[in-house]
């Protein structure tokens, strides 16, 4: 046990205060200790000393334990990071500029992600479950709550969601396994590729 995880036991417990507060506090925490340690040599114990609280309320605050607070924070990372892209594809006046918004500003986002450029060097594992299998399909219902009111706007509901998901799959897809061919982070090759493979399937040509 590491002499700070051993302080957790000793310090006065900060909690409870405010749930929601607390709740950051924790998960705070949970992504200090991994960008110091690495998630998979983080414990309980590590978490709990760093946000001022004991295991007790760790645990009261997270029933589950280290799997069910790690699944609370990679929650917390993708709604924050889906709530910058809304914001930074806000004013895209056509479909077309807001879907290559959404993919250019996508990528450059994860590329540019201090934490994940952190795992990919050490524990490359972690990222695929991050972005990967198990964690896909609430990355694509987070994308398509977040983004399918923003693609309404150039389609009927339906549309906007299949898009929305359709998009939050390829961006993975193309961060995890860059392609030789295209690089979706430059808007000219985005815009070329959305032109090819998306506007002739969401938009009605006009008579």
């Amino acid at each position: 046990m590491r002499q700070d995880a051993f302080y957790c036991l000793t310090v006065p417990d900060l909690g409870p205060g405010d749930p929601k507060q607390l709740n950051d506090r924790i998960l705070d925490a949970a992504r200090s200790c991994c960008d110091r340690w690495g998630i998979q040599k983080v414990t309980v114990d590590d978490i709990a000393a760093e946000a001022g609280v004991s295991r007790a309320t760790l645990y009261r605050v997270f029933p589950g334990g280290r799997e069910v607070l790690f699944e609370a924070l990679r929650e917390r990372e993708i709604r924050s990071f889906l709530a910058e892209l809304d914001v930074r594809v806000a004013e895209a006046s056509t479909l077309e500029d807001l879907v290559v918004g959404i993919i250019t500003h996508a990528l450059g986002q994860l590329r540019s992600d201090i934490h994940l450029q952190l795992m990919m060097a050490s524990e490359p594992g972690e990222v695929a479950l991050t972005l990967g299998v198990e964690s896909l399909p609430n990355i694509v219902l987070l994308a398509t709550t977040v983004l399918g009111p923003r693609l309404s706007r150039f389609l009927a509901p339906t549309a906007a969601a299949e898009l929305a998901e359709w998009v939050s799959r390829v961006v993975v897809s193309y961060f995890l396994a860059p392609s030789p061919l295209v690089d979706l982070s430059d808007p000219v090759q985005a815009a070329a590729f959305t032109r090819r493979f998306v506007l002739p399937a969401f938009l009605v040509p006009s008579i």
